[in-house]
């Protein structure tokens, strides 16, 4: 039993694959990401976007990047009720991200993440804001997420000090 487990073990790491932030808190994936300023974001969503990164990323030392993201949100109708008025939204969050060596001013990786989220419109106007709000708060969270991790990847392939991949 132990040789086949060995055998596995032994079969996923040839395959090429390592963990992302292998090392841990010490690993340069960690180190990358924690040298990463981001910079202020318009608006609301913006704002909690910007706040979502800065918890992920967690900075606590001189910033090598600069990380600049444009939003766009929007809110269409779905579902229209016979009296005309909308039955179901969809809130969606788009982000236009650049990060930026500060040491030169390059652009090292420009990309962009989205998601969306489906609202349900009742009666209540009071009800329908707070679930746009509540939809904002989770899609933050999301494109937070999304952006990390594709700076993680590009800091797992360019180790510091390398020069970019094209």
């Amino acid at each position: 039993m132990r040789h086949l487990a060995l055998i596995a073990l032994l079969a996923l790491s040839a395959c090429g694959l390592k963990p992302l932030y292998g090392g841990g808190s010490d690993g340069g994936v960690a180190g990358t990401l924690r040298q990463v300023e981001v910079a202020t974001i318009e608006g609301k969503a913006g704002w909690l976007v910007g706040n979502a990164l800065r918890d992920r990323i967690a900075a606590d030392g001189p910033a090598l990047y600069r990380l600049d993201v444009r939003l766009a949100d929007s809110i269409s109708g779905l579902g229209v009720r016979r009296d005309d008025s909308v039955s179901r939204e969809r809130r969606t969050l788009r982000a236009r991200y650049q990060l930026v060596r500060l040491s030169d001013g390059q652009t090292v990786l420009d990309a962009s993440a989205g998601s969306d989220a489906g609202i349900d419109a009742v009666q209540s106007e009071y009800a329908t804001i707070a679930a746009e709000n509540t939809a904002l708060e989770r899609l933050s969270g999301i494109i937070a997420d999304k952006i990390v991790s594709r700076i993680a990847l590009y800091a797992q392939r360019n180790p510091a000090g390398a020069a970019p991949t094209p």
